[in-house]
């Protein structure tokens, strides 16, 4: 008997049922060791060691494995067809042979791009080494992601409060987001008009054409400026007779284009489907992993991650074959289609994505699938279809013109085209070539050469130049694959960590930065302005792939560049605050001071007139705030909103108490809006709720915060009343000590009593279970601290939250607790820590980042970031 390891449990199961009781199948649920998230993991100063680390899960994971593996004749590494699947294969060999349960046993790796009985049985008969190579570009890569993490996110965390982390191909992403919303703003509107004459053949069909060429001077889309323009070119068509100078109808051809990559299924899953990158993965692992079709368990497309274009010959003669039978023999060129890849790496431009069995129709299968798979399988299915098929024969038309009167005369062109053979559309369109269906299927009519036109209406319409879109998903993918940024694996991943760390927010699609992330693009772009260049991050990617083609040495390009990034670093460590603030104050004036409408200087303090506003950084990130501090205590948000261009946000009334006769201002503090009754220490305050706008604040929903807690009712067995209220860790309601969590701030105007009564109970419930005196137990152990200790998820009064040792901080809400990772854990635990200034984090970091000694000690002065040791590597 053989074993044979997978990455999932669902191919494990599928696998099996394929091989028969000659082998045992395994999962190893993907990576089962990885880089330690602490200081020393990878180290350069010997020669780029590397320290893997276990976890718990894992280490039973691979334990049975080598258990299995001792009494069986040998072993086979079967995971993914990528650099990826690679690097797992050679980390559950090497804890294989830690553990001593190779010895002599034959080791062979196989590789298949579709989980089929034929496809994992052709991969049987033809093992492999582990590819060398590519677990070196693997290495290199983790070792670029850790080193660039762990070194350049305490340097935020120092001179920037409020930022998350940088990465490797995540600053770059930003930037490009970033950028983007710079370009906008910048962007000025410009006037134009557009002139259409609604013209009539003498056969009576009608037809439009616009205007080209005005007073023997040809028109460019600006030409016309202003509607004085306008209306005098609609006067002279007005008048004029019209002729038509020529008609050409030239036959055109479209051809399909090749079946989808990883970025191009992407970019089509936004535009068609509204998925993100990171659901269309997740449902496409499911398409390929395999699902139950009547009885049997089948992947239904190869495999997703890859950058090629091209199908193996065998499928190529499957899809003709479906053409044939669902479309018709006129469908099917005389010789198959073959495209060329654009990847840059040999060794990862595995076969494009398709069907594994072009006969296996989406209708056919509609039946087995959810919605979401369902949906991706037909694209996938009808663009692989799509792509051996006959192009499309257009026919285009073109009609030139001439308007005369008297001396003066216009040009305008009337264009159409008709499908004279649909061809490959029958199948599949570009999602562009869809929005263009109006002018594709508009057809003309008959119109002679020569021949007078007669002049229906002339109609000038007025237009302004637009700004660049924002990115979607889809369209930054694009471009992150036009620069070479990132690899398809990465896409995913890199966009979501932009959203997690609220860099980024999406809003109907489109990426808008947020202040955060707008702060770290200028500190980085101002400090560390090669690291995050487009050339430089491409050229890198490069040196990987050469890696991973066996062309260059993996530690040669660590040390290449570590010796400048690390001397780069070195030099920002004497970087006072001032000196970032400065920077940041330039590069993002006209994001923090935006113009004012009298024209006067928006660095001047609106409140006192004499101070200048600038920066400042507080534990809560950026805001704006007087130099005249502590005498004028002006400040304002920072980018409250993304998207957001500042503004003076002065105080505004929004009426009376009824009962006090008190004012009710809305105000803006570096913590955010709020609203206020009152002056002086005895003001009652409270802030907006998330998901609050200021612009929809009124006299109403002030009264009903400030009127918070609320009482519901009475407890039904105590008689203590329940109330509900608005707090730190957001909406809850409370009885005797206990709080319950509700899920929105609405549901704390209108819980009931019942409801009220059952969310007590169940939370008493819970801690009942536990034990009343015991802390609550562990959901997830997450490993160590870098400072030592075990870190742990656990779920509290307050909801779930992360432990280490005396330090517990919130999870996000929102945020599946069974989710986090130590990554996701450790940024979180020194936030706390140093709000808190508790005895393992708060000191600590404090030193760390040099923050002075507290001038009383009622009053702790304010701390700075983490230690290097606690920050985290991503790509």
């Amino acid at each position: 008997m053989d074993v044979v390891v997978v990455e999932s449990p669902a191919k494990a199961k599928t696998i099996n049922k394929y091989l028969g009781r000659g082998y045992k199948v395994l999962a190893s649920f993907g990576h089962v060791r990885d880089l330690p998230a602490k200081d020393g993991s990878v180290r350069p100063d010997e020669d780029f060691a590397m320290s893997w680390a276990v976890d718990t899960a894992s280490a039973k994971r691979l334990s049975d494995i080598a258990s299995a593996v001792k009494d069986a004749d040998g072993l086979i590494l079967a995971t993914d067809p990528d650099r990826e699947g690679e690097a797992i294969s050679w980390h559950v060999l090497e804890v294989l042979r830690a553990k001593r349960a190779i010895k002599d046993k034959p080791v062979s790796r196989v590789v298949f791009n579709a989980i089929t009985k034929q496809a994992v049985l052709d991969a049987m008969a033809h093992p492999r080494d582990i590819d060398a190579p590519l677990v070196d570009a693997y290495l290199a890569r983790r070792a670029l992601d850790y080193l660039v993490g762990f070194t350049l996110s305490p340097v935020l965390w120092r001179k920037l409060p409020g930022a998350r982390s940088a990465g490797r191909v995540q600053s770059v992403a930003l930037r490009l987001v970033c950028d983007r919303e710079a370009e906008i703003e910048r962007f000025v509107r410009e006037e134009y008009w557009n002139v259409v004459a609604a013209l009539g053949t003498p056969r009576n069909d009608s037809f439009e054409a616009r205007l080209t060429a005005f007073d023997g001077k040809k028109l460019q889309k600006l030409d016309i400026k202003n509607k004085g323009q306008a209306d005098d070119i609609v006067a002279m068509l007005n008048g004029a007779t019209f002729r038509a100078l020529s008609v050409e109808a030239k036959p055109t051809k479209r051809n399909p284009g090749p079946p989808f990559t990883t970025s191009t299924l992407q970019q089509a899953a936004s535009s068609r489907l509204g998925f993100s990158a990171d659901r269309t993965m997740k449902v496409a692992q499911r398409l390929y992993e395999g699902v139950d079709i009547g009885g049997e368990t089948a992947g239904l497309i190869t495999y997703m991650r890859t950058d090629g274009v091209q199908m193996a010959p065998e499928a190529i003669e499957a899809a003709r074959g479906a053409i044939s039978k669902e479309f018709g023999a006129n469908y099917l060129p005389e010789k198959p289609r073959f495209y060329s890849t654009k990847a840059k790496n040999a060794q990862e431009a595995h076969e494009a994505i398709r069907p594994t069995d072009f006969f296996r129709t989406p209708a056919s299968v509609k039946a087995y699938l959810d919605a979401d798979q369902f949906r991706l399988y037909d694209m996938v299915w009808k663009r692989a279809i799509a792509s051996q098929m006959n192009p499309a024969d257009i026919e285009r038309t073109t009609a030139e013109i001439e308007a005369r009167n008297g001396q003066r005369t216009a040009g305008l062109r009337a264009t159409g085209q008709v499908i004279r053979f649909d061809g490959f559309i029958a199948a599949y369109t570009d999602q562009k070539e869809d929005d263009q269906e109006d002018e594709d299927n508009r057809r003309l009519p008959e119109i002679r050469e020569g021949e007078t036109l007669k002049r229906e209406s002339v109609t000038a319409t007025q237009h302004s130049t637009e700004p660049p879109p924002r990115y979607t998903e889809a369209t930054l993918i694009k471009k992150m694959e036009e620069l070479g940024i990132g690899r398809p694996s990465t896409y995913a991943a890199t966009l979501k960590t932009l959203e997690d760390r609220e860099y980024v927010t999406i809003d109907k699609r489109r990426l808008i930065p947020h202040s955060r992330g707008r702060l770290v693009t200028a500190f980085l772009e101002s400090f560390f302005d090669k690291y995050v260049e487009y050339d430089f991050t491409a050229a890198l990617e490069e040196k990987l792939d050469r890696i991973s083609a066996g062309e260059m040495d993996w530690k040669d390009v660590l040390r290449d560049f570590w010796r400048d990034f690390s001397a780069h670093v070195d030099e920002t460590k004497e970087l006072r605050v001032s000196d970032v603030l400065n920077a940041l104050n330039e590069d993002l004036a006209p994001l923090v001071f935006p113009a004012r409408e009298d024209g006067s200087n928006p660095r001047v303090c609106p409140k006192c007139g004499t101070g200048n506003l600038s920066l400042k950084l507080g534990r809560n990130g950026a805001f704006v705030g007087c130099s005249n501090y502590p005498e004028c205590n002006y400040t304002r948000q920072f980018g409250a909103e993304a998207g957001e261009n500042g503004g003076e946000n002065e105080d505004r009334p929004l009426g009376k108490d009824p009962y006090t006769a008190e004012e009710i201002v809305l105000k803006s503090g570096r913590f955010g809006p709020y609203v206020q009754r009152g002056d002086g220490k005895e003001a009652k305050r409270s802030s907006l709720p998330k998901g609050w706008k200021v612009e929809d604040m009124d006299h109403e929903k002030a009264l009903a915060l400030l009127a918070l807690p609320r009482d519901v009712g009475q407890h039904p067995e105590s008689g203590k009343m329940i109330s509900a209220g608005l707090g730190r860790y957001g909406p809850f309601v409370h009885h005797d000590g206990t709080y319950a969590n509700v899920e929105s701030i609405e549901d704390v105007f209108s819980i009931g009593l019942n409801r009220a009564v059952s969310l007590i109970a169940e939370k008493k419930n819970r801690f009942a279970d536990r034990g009343s005196r015991s802390a609550p137990a562990a959901l997830k152990e997450l490993g160590d601290h870098p400072d030592g200790g075990k870190v742990t998820v656990r779920d509290g009064r307050y909801g779930p939250y992360v432990n280490w040792e005396k330090v517990n901080a919130n999870i996000p809400k929102g945020t599946d607790p069974m989710s986090v990772t130590l990554e996701m854990a450790l940024p979180l635990i020194a936030a706390r820590a140093e709000a808190a200034g508790s005895k393992k984090g708060g000191r600590k970091t404090a030193k760390a980042a040099g923050a002075k000694k507290p001038a009383a000690k009622k009053k702790a002065a304010p701390k700075k970031a983490p230690t290097k040791k606690s920050a985290k590597a991503e790509d």
